[in-house]
């Protein structure tokens, strides 16, 4: 916990308190203010979670302490409840309109209190803030509960809790209950600080329909090694997904309130139409459309043969690739691939109206747009608007080493449509207060959630259709439920609490109302407003509506004001849009292709479908008066490799054939090198093989096992003597982890993580773990299957290294480049002349190896002097 500097009025120090699960602090005095118990209880039933945070201290010191509870939710939550205890009085938040607050509490407004509690920490969080000054030997409990409904994104629904004390507590307990009628199909969790001894106190325990993740560290597993600090710092995450069928979704009943989760399994991808529209005027120059390029190219490998697409690139005019859509045959995508890469940022610019209008009439109501926004500097309002008066999403893609990955996930989200205008049907007997119940588009691993309230006299049995339109036809499904039967669910777990289903109502509609204010006219807003702020008011949640007064004891402030921050307050008020004319040649005021594909009859004639657009429209301004518009992208960017330099090799001292000459008096003698791979091979204690490739052209199978379900492959660059990347792919479960000397990045689902080299990571899942600790060495390992792993090595002979253990558990259909060497290796006698010569036959070919001196890389930095029998491939 830390405090302020010693000599401040009173005596009084700061500390800080921050979890999200977390207690966070700074420069902490010993003895003085100590954590006793931090606690988080999370408890998801049917996707709502219900997350309550309460901190214990106590003032160890002989004068009073500042104390400042700090915790850091999602920004999709709302706090419902914030409570402080001292000596044994309750001073309550209370959650009142926003504009009452302001005036009752102007003065704090006036000084800014009010937006100091509660403000945006990185890209899904936010943080929640409270200070009250704590007398010698009290105690002080801080309580904050906050709900959320989880969204489902790429087939997996996410809980994120971060958790930083910054201090050793006693009584550190994190437990996280779910409960999933529908069945829980997948679970995963993934840490930022799990180190092996933490990994003890993280048990996991599920049914089929609940689960139970409890993490419970000591104080000596809390310990950084050899100190006394903390180890805790960093995320905790959960990852889920529920059992589906091809059907009608799933109702839900509890306490007289009902949901409808819709995400039928088996449906086939529509084909769609895509423009990729381009920025390339001169706010893009360097990283941004380096890794727009990057993106996009990969983003074109992502597209069907059944697909059609178009290319629009604009500074000051826009420039069309083809005159019309293309189908995405193998030559065209070719074609596109080198028409990207040559794509240069320069200048162009016009403003905000006269883009929304190129856009209307392009899309003419017949496609889904979907913007996104490079860093703060871009109108995000502007852009949100746009997108949802097109049926489409808005997304803000922060600036950073993985921009391109974020493009890259966005896509995937909107890339695969499954159905387009879908409707939800219910007996008007039976339902009333129902949320928005139509919907443009599904896409493939979302969830369409509708909820509402059953009536008194509601029918026994619930039914419900749904309608939409898939490729060529229109589907309903049907569905149907006994509501007695549906209410039992709920009963039984005792964790669940009591009229979640409510407030999951409440949650939802309220979420759709303030989207619905975006587009709405201003008589339309404030019928909306108000209905938003009463469910706000009468359910306690702190939305952009209301604002949550903390009241503090006698002779503080009395109190404080908490508010929620929006997407747009981190961007500058004033500035003017960069973008494309929007003219296509030969077709003035319009964004898009010429020619008769524009006609909606031509779509229905040509494609048998309804067409579906999904440009992909980034933000990006340079300078702080401009914004642009231009393109998202797909996969993770490839950066630029670390040159290297190649050193001569020695051999080891002693051989009977080392006839090096002595370095010259003025020359140093050339350092041990690490080699490209070392091979421990089976039967084999000593001298281990090392790996040099000297000739490599393109990607190469480094070695596969299809017993193993295993696949590592790498492209070297024989120059830089170095790999570029290196991609395990595993068949079970379905994942893919690619590394580069920038960062590491796993894909499971079309859904990607990056991790920076040298960040701790701790994730399980069913069937494969995968840890990297603070020296970068990341270890993707399984029961009963071989290890491998990946290491940015920084010392001589620098890039990418790739280690294998538990070799003995390859499959004898193992192989690839490196792999036949563990398919039975025959050595040959050391030559007569020379015995650090030998030959060594693998699967009929024969190798010549040298033994020489090496540096081992695999336990990291500074490496070890190792003699090893080196063979050139």
């Amino acid at each position: 916990m830390k405090t302020s500097a010693p000599g401040r009025a009173c005596g009084i120090a700061t500390v800080l308190l921050s979890l999200l699960a977390v207690l966070h602090t700074s420069t902490p005095q010993k003895n003085d203010i100590d954590i006793y118990s931090l606690t988080v209880d999370s408890r998801v039933s049917s996707r709502f979670a219900h997350t309550v945070v309460t901190s214990r201290v106590v003032n160890k010191a002989d004068v009073v302490q500042e104390a400042t509870f700090q915790v850091e939710l999602p920004k999709r939550a709302f706090i419902t409840n914030f409570s402080m205890i001292i000596d044994g009085v309750t001073y309550p938040g209370n959650i009142k309109e926003k504009a009452a607050a302001q005036e009752q509490y102007s003065t704090a407004v006036a000084r800014g209190e009010s937006a100091g509690l509660i403000k945006a920490t990185g890209r899904k969080m936010e943080q929640f803030q409270v200070s009250v000054n704590v007398a010698p030997s009290a105690k002080v409990t801080f309580e904050l509960v906050y709900e959320e409904l989880l969204k489902r994104r790429l087939e997996v629904y996410e809980l994120l809790l971060k958790v930083q004390p910054q201090q050793l507590v006693k009584h550190l307990q994190m437990d996280i209950h779910i409960f999933e009628p529908q069945g829980i199909s997948f679970l995963e969790t993934e840490s930022t600080f799990m180190t092996n001894e933490l990994a003890d106190a993280l048990t996991i325990s599920r049914n089929k329909t609940k689960a139970h993740i409890r993490f419970k560290p000591t104080l000596s597993q809390q310990k950084s090694p050899g100190q006394e600090d903390t180890v805790l710092n960093g995320n905790f995450i959960i990852r889920y997904d529920v059992n589906r069928t091809l059907s009608g979704g799933s109702i839900q009943i509890e306490n007289g309130y009902f949901v409808h989760y819709f995400a039928p399994e088996g449906l086939p991808t529509i084909p769609k139409n895509v423009i990729f529209v381009i920025d390339k005027s001169g706010s893009m120059l360097g990283r941004k459309i380096q890794q727009t390029r990057e993106a996009l190219i990969k983003i074109l490998d992502d597209l069907s043969p059944r697909d059609q697409f178009n290319l629009i690139s604009f500074s000051g005019d826009a420039t069309q690739w083809k005159p019309l859509l293309v189908p995405a045959s193998a030559e065209d995508v070719n074609q596109a691939r080198r028409y990207v890469a040559g794509i240069q940022a320069q200048g162009g610019e016009t403003n905000p109206a006269r883009i929304q209008k190129n856009v209307q009439e392009a899309i003419a109501g017949q496609y889904s747009l979907f913007c996104l926004g490079f860093g703060f500097d871009v109108s995000y309002a502007f852009l949100e608007k746009m997108a949802l008066d097109n049926g489409g999403l808005a997304r803000r893609i922060y600036e950073d080493s993985d921009s391109a990955l974020q493009l890259q996930d966005f896509y995937q989200e909107v890339a695969n449509p499954l159905l387009t205008a879908v409707t939800f049907e219910y007996p008007s007997n039976a339902v009333e207060e129902v949320s928005q119940d139509n919907f443009r588009l599904l896409f493939k691993g979302s969830e369409i959630v509708v909820a509402g309230k059953l009536q008194d006299q509601s029918p026994d049995v619930l039914s419900a259709k749904v309608r939409g339109h898939l490729h060529m036809q229109n589907i309903t499904f049907q569905t149907e439920i006994r509501v007695a039967e549906k209410e039992e669910e709920f009963q039984s777990p005792k964790y669940i609490f009591h009229s979640f289903m409510e407030r999951l109502w409440a949650y939802l509609t309220i979420q759709q109302l303030l989207e619905k204010m975006i587009l709405a006219s201003d008589a339309e807003k404030q019928a909306l407003e108000t209905r938003a702020l009463n469910l706000s008011l009468q359910y306690s949640f702190v939305t952009p509506l209301t604002s949550m007064v903390v009241t503090k004891p006698e002779g503080e402030e009395r109190s404080e004001v908490a508010e929620k921050p929006v997407e747009t307050e981190n961007e500058r008020r004033h500035f003017h849009l960069a973008g494309p004319s929007g003219k296509a040649p030969g077709n003035p005021g319009r964004l898009g292709p010429q020619g008769p594909v524009h006609s909606p009859s031509h779509h229905l004639t040509y494609h048998g479908v309804r067409d579906l657009l999904l440009p992909d429209m980034l933000l990006a301004p340079s300078t702080p008066d401009e914004v642009d518009l231009r393109i998202k992208a797909r996969v993770p960017a490839i950066p630029s490799d670390t040159m290297t330099h190649r050193h001569q090799e020695r051999k080891p001292s002693g051989s009977s054939a080392d006839t090096s000459q002595p370095a010259k008096t003025d020359s140093p003698p050339a350092p041990i090198q690490a080699p490209p791979v070392i091979l421990t091979l089976p039967g084999q204690s000593v001298n281990p093989l090392c790996v040099d490739i000297k000739h490599s052209q393109g990607p190469m199978n480094l070695l596969s096992d299809p017993d193993q379900g295993v696949e590592v492959t790498g492209q070297y660059e024989t120059e830089k003597a170095q790999f570029s990347w290196i991609e395990v792919t595993f068949k079970n479960p379905q994942l893919q982890v690619r590394a580069s000397p920038e960062h590491v990045v796993v894909t499971r689902n079309r859904r990607n993580s990056a991790y920076k080299w040298k960040e701790t990571l701790f994730s399980v899942t069913p069937g494969l773990n995968m840890t990297m600790d603070k020296a970068g060495l990341l270890l993707l390992s399984s029961p009963d299957k071989v290890t491998i792993g990946l290491l940015p090595w920084d010392g001589p002979g620098e890039g990418l290294r790739l280690l294998l253990r538990d070799t003995d558990r390859f499959s004898s259909h193992v192989g690839g480049t490196l792999g036949q060497f563990y398919q039975g290796v025959l050595w040959g006698p050391p030559a007569a002349a020379d015995d650090s010569r030998r030959t060594l036959s693998v699967q009929g070919r024969d190798y010549s190896a040298t033994r020489l001196l090496k540096l081992d890389y695999q336990e990291g930095s500074p490496g070890t002097e190792i003699s090893c029998w080196s063979v050139e491939l």
